[in-house]
Formats: C-alpha cells, structure tokens, sequence
C-alpha cells in the first residue's frame, strides 16, 4: 500500500515521501531479513517445543530498548536517528562513533543478507552456487536496489511496499496450515528445557529483532515523523514478535526433518509438496530482498547525515538535484556492500556488528535523559512520555548490557577494528577543514 500524502521538503532538502504505511514497513522489512529462514531448525534442536516462546520471551524483552528509540525518535524530526540522539547528548564525535559502527553493521548485514538470497536460489538454479556468475548476479541485483534509490524516496518505499506483501503472506498461509499439525502439548510444554550454550542462543535470537534503528535514519523523508516514527516502530515490533512466535510454532508443529540451512523449505515441503519448496524459496527472496532495500534506503542515510554534520567530507552529503536523494553516499554504500559480499570475510563482520549495534542502544539509551532535560518546553511537549520515568529505559540498559556481555573476544577484536576505521576517517576529515579553514 502506497502513502499518499502530501510530500514536503525537510530542512536537509530530502523529500519527506515516507508515509505512516511507508514508515511501518520500512521497520517491518529492516527487521525481518534472512534469520527467520535460518533460526527455526537451529531454535528447535536447542529448545524443543519451548522454542517458540523464547521468541515472545526476547520480543518481551527488546520492546523496552524499542520503546526507549521511540521516545527519542519524537523528539528529533530529522535524517540522522542514533546519531542525532547521541550527538545531541554527548557531542558530534559520540554521534559520529555511534553512527559509524551502526553503519559498518549495516554493510556486513547486506552482504551477508545478499548471500544468504542467493543460496536459496541456487535451490531452484545451480548457476547462483558459486563462482563468476554468482559475482555477476549479487552485482545485479545490488545496482538494481541502488538505482531504484538514487531514482527516489518514493520509488524505493513502492518497492518495499510490494515486497512486504510477498514476503508475508505465504508465511501466513502456511502458518494455518500447520495448524492441523499443533496439539495441546506442542502449545503448552510440560517442562522448561535445560539449554546449553544460552549465550549463543541470547544472540541468535536479539540478532532476528535488531535492525529496527535503521529505520529512524530516514526521519528527515517521514512525514510527521514525531508521530509516524513512534507508532511505527511499537506496531511493528509487536507484529513481528508474533510473527515469529507463530512461524516457529508452525514448524515446531510439522516437525519436518533434514535440510538445516534452510529448515522452512523442508516445512514447505511437509505441507504443500513441491509447490510448498517453490512457495518457500521465493517467500525468501522476497523477504531477503525487502530486508535489503530497507537497508540500502537507512544506511547511505548514515553518511549522508554524517557528512551534513561535518563528520566526513562534504561529498557524501551531495543530494542529486532531480531526485533529491543522497546520490554519492548511496553508490558508495552500494560499493562497499558488492566488494564485501564477494569476498567472503562478511561472515566476521556480521558476528562483530551485532555487538557493534547493541553498543549503540546502549550509547542511544544513556542519551535519552540528557536530551529530555536540555529540550525546550515546545519540544518536550510534543515528545512522547512512557510511564514510570526513566524506569523502561532503565530495563532497557539491562538488557542491552546482558546481550554485550554474551559477545567472545573475536567479536571484540572484529568491534575494535571498526572503532579504528573509523577514527581514521574523522580526524582525517578534521585536519581537511582545519587546512581549509586556513587557506
């Protein structure tokens, strides 16, 4: 479904084309990438028939770390999200370092989101297993996605909109499907399972609700965005959390054997046959490929606004003039996600980057008292409140340091590698304007 309101240009000179059915599935699709299609067999083999409501117990228990995004979001009604709130709290460097990781998370996601796609289509063509013409394909597809953003807003939000419906209705029909398959004791297990490794499996299942922050990047093409943005990311996250419940529940209920790196296909299989594998196959290319768009539509945002704020240099900040989209930062993002993806080494980067974007909550979350007590009395009126004071953020701040200290040494030599890259580019970018400030 395609917003249809009025457009209007924000003070950045983007177009704010980003509707409240826009902005909902744009969260949607920033969330929902590949993890579901890779979770459910790994979920079950750990948990059992309990598996399903861990998905409700974590969906619990993001929602305060949600909820804290969505106070700060009403506060700012411009492109930039996590590194607006921590620039405004604790200076342009925090929000540079803050947006910084975000982004190179959002790389490493793509490329690996863009890989997983094309293993499930070599279920359905051997040509995309390996080699050149894999390379050849992920290219096409990555300027595909780029050239339907450089073209605009609004063209890239239509896209996600028809991807969005594709990606979530068979999902929903199989999910009925199954139902012939769920008993009382599938529903409700007698017993809680005794779980090994629960630190990995703490990160495997944040790693499926992460991305929503991406989102609030592309407030500054939102329209109202102090209202849309909020609501959108509550609904949503709610959705998804039953989503999720309910997609593992259905394979939980089925129960189908063999094929883990793709456990949906053989639930497919189960229920519909041959057309079922078909079914399942393009529902995750479909998903894979909305999850992306999201991607690419927030990320190249991240530069842009770091370059507005003087972070790096002004030419990720250029917009094309008949577009207004940020043309450089999106053909750059686009550039690193293509040499990432061929090279392999994306599957490091991934592990590290869910580390790197749960520091970011965390940076975000001690922001949000220093930007509510330095806000002026018209902005702190049309802010949203959450009852109990600072009592949900607090929750908030538990949870995302429980989750950072499930993380091993390599994601931390992997985070650290980041931070440097990226201080590299800051002072960098800071002697070029001292040199020019003095010439």
């Amino acid at each position: 479904m395609v917003d249809r309101e009025t457009s209007e240009v924000s003070s950045t000179g983007l177009k704010r084309d980003i509707g409240k059915w826009g902005a909902m599935f744009l969260v949607l699709n920033c969330v929902i990438g590949a993890g579901i299609y890779g979770l459910p067999g790994t979920l079950m083999a750990m948990a059992g028939s309990f598996s399903p409501w861990l998905f409700l117990i974590f969906g619990v228990l993001i929602i305060p770390v949600v909820l804290t995004f969505a106070v700060l979001a009403s506060y700012f009604s411009n492109t930039g999200g996590p590194i607006l709130y921590a620039g405004s709290a604790f200076g342009p460097w925090a929000g540079f370092q803050t947006g910084w990781l975000l982004y190179m998370g959002r790389v490493a996601s793509f490329a690996a989101n863009v890989n997983v796609l094309f293993d499930y289509v070599s279920y359905l063509w051997d040509g995309a297993t390996a080699g050149l013409l894999r390379n050849f394909m992920i290219f096409l597809v990555i300027a595909l996605l780029t050239l339907i953003n450089v073209l605009g807003i609004k063209k890239a939000i239509q896209a996600i909109n028809i991807l969005t419906f594709f990606k979530t209705l068979p999902l929903l029909v199989m999910i009925i499907l199954a139902f012939q398959y769920l008993t009382p004791e599938i529903l409700i297990p007698s017993e809680i399972p005794r779980i090994e490794n629960a630190g990995a499996l703490v990160l495997l299942i944040l790693f499926a609700f992460i991305g929503f922050e991406s989102s609030l990047v592309s407030a500054g093409e939102t329209q109202n965005p102090k209202k849309t943005m909020p609501r959108a990311l509550i609904t949503m996250m709610l959705f998804i959390t039953v989503f999720y419940f309910l997609v593992q529940l259905a394979y939980v209920a089925v129960a189908p054997s063999g094929n883990e790196g793709a456990p949906l296909v053989e639930m497919g299989r189960v229920l519909l046959g041959t057309a079922g594998v078909v079914v399942v196959i393009l529902t995750a290319i479909f998903s894979i490929t909305g999850n992306v768009t999201s991607s690419l539509i927030s990320s190249s945002r991240i530069s842009f606004t770091m370059s507005r704020d003087g972070d790096l240099p002004e030419w990720f900040g250029i917009i094309q003039a008949k577009y207004n989209t940020p043309v450089n930062s999106i053909l750059f993002f686009s550039t690193l996600v293509f040499l990432l993806a061929i090279s392999g080494t994306f599957v490091y980067l991934a592990v590290a980057s869910a580390l790197a974007r749960m520091m970011a909550y965390g940076i975000c979350t001690l922001a949000l008292p220093i930007i509510k007590k330095n806000a002026d009395e018209k902005m702190a009126r049309e802010a949203m409140s959450l009852a109990g004071g600072f009592f949900i953020p607090g929750i908030a701040l538990m949870v995302i340091g429980f989750a950072i200290s499930q993380a091993t040494l390599n994601s931390w030599v992997y985070l650290l590698g980041f931070i440097l890259l990226g201080n590299l580019f800051y002072f960098a970018n800071s002697q070029l304007k001292k040199k020019r400030a003095q010439s």
